[in-house]
């Protein structure tokens, strides 16, 4: 039976530096969260078309702990790997990365789990040279690490120094031997994402160059010795959007499996901007394709035979790929697997924050996020402002698609200008929007919306609002405009104002960042930390983003 094709991305929304393997006929991605609570995303899959979320195995202080981290700090480019009947998470916590000098701190740690639902082992402090840390499996049973130097005395992309290897051991749980500098990286610079493989005896590494924006490429070079010296693809990069008129842009970073019956598949970070724009709303996602070998190569393998050159294609990401097996349950159209990325969350049947919502940096201190039952859904207790890099009362789901609606019902009774509470449209702390529910002397309970650009800070003309009246919540976004909305009724909608700019939320505005937009709830006590506000669901609608 014909597998159909899937549409790229596979992962849409923030979803970058993705780390593939297969266990058994599973296979499970894990991707970068920064500054996201709890630290990395994993989801598996039996047909690569059907992603599950699994639970993020660093949910606890005890594996991560990022409060006080800047924006796009925090966890880079993890790696999941499968050896020995255990789960192995390489994973960076970064603490700094250019803003105040040419440094950057960057601890690299190591934890095990027998199943991927965990219990996660105790950390394991490996070295801080460099982040993009990624564990290798020899088939001699010895253990190799790789991460990428940062040389601190060098500009630009030449602090990119280089790949570095070194021997990890179990029984010791620590790194041994010296680190030997094994590859440096093509003509095309920047070098880091390193990954090891092996096939037929030859070594090979699988590298991101050219930074993460749309110069970005994944590289692969090879050799008969794990420490080198490794000769670069013929047909270098391997994968690269660079230059060429694609859809699936910043095509880059990188790492592969096989399939039972020997196929390759690579995972690898893209972009999609705004139509029209060059900004990349929905972040860095993950898509896949396949490969095929010749001479002892990989090349990426495209649907489009009339894009073969002798036999093989040119290195630009396909739009669709092959899965390798049928996918159950999915609705094709015209061949294309299709799915929808709307959600409806019913916060009255629920006991726990839902999977799809993260928070920032942290564990919630207790009581932050509760079901009591007069709450007739979630209650998030007043924490500090949407500004704090500490402890916000924030949940928030990735936004996935370019055109969406998002709406939730309210009930909330601020007594004080410094509580509030409603609906968040954000990047980062510097760049948000918030529909915001308060007081007012003089006007009692208003709703405003909530500017944010640049760390640049604006407030819209006062809503009143009743008391003891129902209020509902809404944003409407289409590609690069968004607008908030709020109902008494949740059928009578009014669009409040400003229209907002989509473009803003991105990783290009107004300097390079590494995340991308999501929408949620929070609710602010900046006076006594008290307040709540209570949300009886909230719902995803994806649009039609043609």
């Amino acid at each position: 039976m014909d597998a159909g094709l899937c549409k790229n991305p596979v992962l849409p929304g923030f979803h970058p530096d993705p780390s593939i393997v297969r266990v058994g006929d599973e296979y499970f991605i894990a991707n970068s969260t920064f500054e996201w609570y709890p630290g990395v995303e994993i989801h598996r899959s039996k047909d690569m078309v059907t992603w599950e979320r699994v639970p993020s195995p660093l949910s606890s202080k005890r594996l991560l702990d990022m409060a006080g981290c800047i924006p796009s700090c925090g966890i880079w480019a993890p790696c999941l790997s499968y050896s020995d009947g255990l789960f192995w998470l390489i994973y960076t916590n970064v603490r700094s990365w250019g803003t105040f000098g040419p440094w950057k701190d960057t601890p690299n740690f190591l934890t095990t789990a027998p199943s991927i639902e965990g219990p996660w082992s105790d950390p394991v402090f490996l070295n801080a040279s460099g982040f993009d840390p990624s564990l290798f499996h020899d088939d001699d049973g010895r253990k190799w690490l790789v991460n990428m130097e940062w040389d601190y005395r060098k500009t630009e992309w030449e602090c990119f120094s280089g790949i570095l290897l070194q021997e990890y051991s179990p029984s010791e749980k620590k790194l041994v031997g010296k680190p030997r500098k094994i590859f440096t990286g093509s003509q095309i610079g920047c070098v880091e994402g390193p990954h090891l493989y092996k096939r037929d005896g030859m070594y090979y590494i699988l590298a991101a160059e050219g930074g993460t924006s749309y110069e970005h490429a994944a590289t692969v070079a090879r050799s008969k010795n794990i420490d080198g010296p490794y000769e670069i693809h013929p047909g270098n990069p391997l994968i690269s959007s660079y230059g060429k008129d694609v859809v699936i842009k910043k095509a880059g970073h990188a790492s592969w499996c096989d399939t039972p019956d020997g196929r390759t598949y690579l995972a690898f970070l893209c972009g999609r901007p705004v139509p029209g724009s060059d900004r990349c709303v929905l972040g860095r996602e993950t898509s896949i394709v396949e490969l095929e070998w010749k001479d002892g190569w990989p090349y990426v393998k495209h649907n489009d035979k009339s894009c073969l050159v002798e036999g093989f294609s040119l290195n630009y990401p396909a739009g669709t790929f092959e899965p390798p097996v049928v996918a159950e349950k999915v609705p094709r159209r015209d061949g294309i697997y299709v799915r929808d990325n709307s959600k409806f969350y019913d916060f009255k049947n629920l006991k726990e924050v839902p999977g799809d919502f993260m928070t920032l940096r942290t564990e919630a201190l207790p009581g932050t996020y509760s079901f009591p039952v007069d709450a007739e859904g979630i209650r998030i207790r007043g924490g500090e402002s949407p500004v704090s890099f500490y402890n916000q009362s924030m949940i928030a789901r990735r936004q996935t698609d370019f055109c969406f609606t998002a709406e939730t019902k309210i009930s909330f009774d601020p007594g004080y200008f410094q509580e509030t509470a409603g609906m968040v449209w954000r990047y980062d702390e510097a760049n948000q929007y918030l529909l915001s529910l308060s007081y007012e002397e003089g006007l009692g309970k208003t709703l405003r919306v909530i500017s944010i650009n640049n760390s640049m800070f604006r407030l819209s003309p006062p809503e009143i609002i009743k008391e003891n009246t129902p209020l509902y919540l809404g944003l409407v976004v289409k590609k690069e405009k968004g607008f908030f909305k709020f109902s008494f009724d949740g059928k009578n909608w009014r669009q409040l104002r400003p229209v907002l700019d989509a473009t803003l939320l991105s990783d290009e505005y107004p300097h390079m960042g590494f995340t991308g937009a999501f929408v949620g709830l929070f609710c602010c006590d900046t006076s006594r930390y008290s307040a709540y506000a209570d949300f009886s669901y909230f719902d995803y609608k994806a649009e039609d983003n043609s």
